[in-house]
């Protein structure tokens, strides 16, 4: 099988929901620094379609999640973890990757909505989940021809 990472902020994980839920006190402390504010991580939610998608993905590929967790907050390890067992399952038991380093990871896919923490510099191929790749439907179909 073919080795599949999927990052979570902004592809799995619908960032801005998190944000939204913060109180207007914790949006003016953190303000551009919002991945920095305790507790964030575990008040988002999934992105439409990401969780159906994950699931046929998983079993198609060998998947992991593939994430960067702000070193500045000492509760987003944690919170993406409980995130990822909350909404992902047993599907992702044991698939979860931190890494600010993400080209050190040998794969075939990694689907991200960045360039950053190097995703850039990833061996295989990076699916962009951005204009070309809107929404799971799309990036699930361009992966099975892909198989």
């Amino acid at each position: 099988m073919k080795i599949l990472y999927i990052d979570m902020d902004g592809v799995l994980v619908n960032f801005q929901t998190g944000i939204d839920k913060l109180t207007e006190q914790q949006r003016q402390e953190y303000l551009d620094k919002e991945d920095e504010c305790p507790g964030i991580f575990g008040l988002m939610e999934p992105q439409p379609g990401a969780i159906d998608a994950f699931n046929e993905l998983s079993h198609l590929f060998d998947t992991y999640i593939l994430s960067t967790a702000p070193w500045e907050n000492d509760t987003a390890w944690p919170d993406k973890l409980n995130w990822v067992k909350r909404y992902l399952g047993k599907p992702a038991y044991k698939r979860l990757i931190l890494s600010h380093n993400k080209h050190l990871n040998a794969g075939d896919f990694l689907v991200d909505d960045r360039d950053a923490n190097g995703a850039d510099r990833f061996t295989g191929e990076l699916v962009k989940f951005d204009r070309d790749n809107p929404d799971w439907p799309r990036v699930v179909n361009y992966l099975n021809a892909k198989i």
